[in-house]
C-alpha cells in the first residue's frame, strides 16, 4: 500500500473517532463534508427560492425540486467515468485541491445568482456543482485504502457516511432558514455558500501528499464509450458487481423515503413543515449512527456479514412504518410539539429511525468490501461505475414511485412495496454472491 511515510501515519489503536485527530483522515473528513454540506445548502436554498419567493415562467413550482434533482445528477451520468480515470492518473490530494478551487468560483458565480435573482444562472451553477460532486466521487472513496488499514477501513468508510447524511442534513437545514431570512435571506446564503467553500479549500490544503496510482493512465475524454468501459470493468469481478449493484439499491430504497417525505409529512401524518424536516433530521441520524455503528459489530475488521443484518432491518422497519402510518386519522394540520404529543407518532418515528440505522449498517460494509477487492489502481474506476449505476437507481426509483402514485397508491403503500421489493432484490443479490450470507452466519456465531 503506498502510504505517505510522515509521523501522522503511524499506526495507532484507536477507535474511528481518534482518526479525525490524525492528518491522514481528518483534513479529508472536513474536505469531503463541507462540500457534501455545500452541495445541500445551495440546492436547498435555490428550491425555496423559486418555491416561495421568485416566480419563473419557465420553471414551475410544481417542477422546480425534481428539475433541480436532474440537473444536478446529469454530470453523474456524463461524467463518472472521466472522473474516474482523472483519480488514477493524479494525486488524491491534488484533485481534491482542484475540485474545491473549482467550487470557490462556482460559488462566487452561485452569490451573484442569489443577490440578482437571476434563476437560470443558478441552475447552471446546479449543474456545476453536481460535476464538482462527480469529480470529486471516485476520490473519496478510492483515497481511504490507501491511508487506512484494512482494520481501519469499517471505522473510517462509517465516518465518512456518517459525515455526509450529517452534512447533508445541516446543509438543508441551514439553506431553508437562511434563504427565508427576511430581506438579507439571499445575501447570507450568498456568503454562507462562498466561506463553506473556502474553508474546504482550507482543510483540502492539509491533506498530506500521495502519489497517483496509475500516472501512466491514458484519458479517454469521450464519455460515453469510457462509461462502457467503466462497467465493463465492474463486471469483471463478480463479487465487486454484485456489491455495486447492492449499494445502487440502498440508493434506490433511500431516494424512495426521502423524496416523499414532503408529502408524506403533509398528506400522511398531516403535520407541517417542521414536521417534514423531523422526518429528514431522522433518517439522517439514523444513517449516521447505523453507519458509526458498524466498526463496533464488524469487531475489527471488513464484516460482509452485516449487509443482510441491515437488509433485515430494512425491509421489517419499511413494513412496520406502513403498518404504523396506514389509515391514520384525518386532522387539522399539527406542528412539531402537537404531532409529538401523539403516542402513535412515537412508532413512527422509530420506525423511520430504525429504518434508516440499519441502512447504514447494510450499506458501509459494502463501501469496504469494494475498496479491499478490487485492485489499487482500479479503484477509482469502480466507484466511478458506481456512481454511474447509483445515478440510474435514483432515477428509476423517481420513475417508478411517481407511477406507483398515478396508479392510485397511498405513500405507505409505496414504503411497503419497496420493503418487500428490498427483501427480494437483496436476496437476489446474497445468492448471487454467497459470501455475504456465509459471513453473515459466521458473525451470529461469534466467528
Amino acid at each position: 500500500m503506498n502510504r505517505p511515510t510522515d509521523d501522522s501515519f503511524i499506526q495507532r489503536e484507536a477507535n474511528q473517532f481518534a482518526l479525525l485527530n490524525q492528518r491522514r483522515f481528518g483534513p479529508f473528513f472536513w474536505t469531503q463534508f463541507c462540500g457534501a454540506a455545500n452541495d445541500n445548502l445551495f440546492k436547498f436554498a435555490f428550491t425555496v427560492m423559486v418555491t416561495y419567493q421568485l416566480s419563473v415562467s419557465w420553471l414551475p413550482v410544481s417542477l422546480a425540486g425534481l428539475v433541480i434533482g436532474a440537473v444536478f445528477i446529469l454530470p453523474y451520468l456524463l461524467f463518472s467515468a472521466t472522473s474516474g480515470q482523472l483519480a488514477e492518473k493524479y494525486a488524491h490530494p491534488v484533485i481534491m485541491r482542484w475540485v474545491k478551487n473549482c467550487e470557490i468560483g462556482i460559488m462566487a458565480l452561485a452569490a451573484v445568482g442569489f443577490m440578482t435573482h437571476q434563476a437560470a444562472v443558478l441552475l447552471a451553477c446546479t449543474f456545476l456543482m453536481g460535476l464538482h460532486s462527480t469529480v470529486f466521487g471516485p476520490v473519496k472513496y478510492s483515497y481511504l485504502p490507501r491511508v487506512l488499514d484494512e482494520h481501519e477501513l469499517t471505522g473510517g468508510n462509517g465516518m465518512t457516511e456518517m459525515g455526509t447524511f450529517v452534512a447533508i442534513l445541516l446543509g438543508n437545514v441551514a439553506g431553508g432558514l437562511l434563504v427565508a431570512m427576511p430581506d438579507i435571506g439571499h445575501a447570507t446564503v450568498a456568503v454562507a455558500c462562498v466561506a463553506v467553500a473556502v474553508f474546504g479549500r482550507w482543510m483540502s490544503g492539509r491533506i498530506p501528499p500521495l502519489s497517483p496510482t496509475h500516472p501512466k493512465q491514458t484519458i479517454n475524454w469521450n464519455p460515453f464509450t469510457e462509461t462502457l468501459q467503466n462497467l465493463g470493468l465492474a463486471r469483471a469481478n463478480a463479487k465487486v458487481f454484485q456489491t455495486l449493484l447492492g449499494i445502487s439499491w440502498m440508493w434506490f430504497f433511500g431516494a424512495v423515503f426521502l423524496s416523499q417525505f414532503p408529502s408524506f409529512a403533509k398528506e400522511v401524518l398531516h403535520g407541517d413543515a417542521q414536521v417534514a424536516s423531523l422526518l429528514l433530521v431522522l433518517f439522517s441520524v439514523g444513517i449516521g449512527a447505523g453507519s458509526l455503528l458498524c466498526e463496533y459489530l464488524s469487531r475489527g475488521r471488513v464484516e460482509i456479514g452485516l449487509a443482510p443484518l441491515g437488509a433485515i432491518g430494512m425491509t421489517l422497519f419499511a413494513v412496520d412504518l406502513y403498518m404504523a402510518s396506514n389509515q391514520l386519522p384525518d386532522v387539522p394540520l399539527m406542528g412539531i410539539q402537537i404531532f409529538m404529543a401523539h403516542s402513535q407518532h412515537w412508532r413512527i418515528m422509530a420506525d423511520l429511525l430504525l429504518l434508516s440505522l440499519f441502512t447504514g449498517i447494510y450499506s458501509v460494509p459494502m463501501y469496504a468490501l469494494i475498496q479491499i477487492e478490487s485492485k489499487s489502481h482500479e479503484v477509482a474506476r469502480i466507484i466511478a461505475a458506481n456512481n454511474i449505476i447509483n445515478a440510474l437507481f435514483m432515477i428509476a426509483s423517481s420513475l417508478i414511485a411517481g407511477a406507483m402514485l398515478s396508479a392510485g397508491m397511498t405513500i405507505p403503500d409505496i414504503f411497503f412495496w419497496t420493503g418487500v421489493a428490498n427483501a427480494a432484490v437483496t436476496l437476489a443479490i446474497f445468492v448471487a454472491e454467497p459470501s455475504y450470507l456465509h459471513r453473515f452466519a459466521a458473525w451470529l456465531r461469534g466467528v
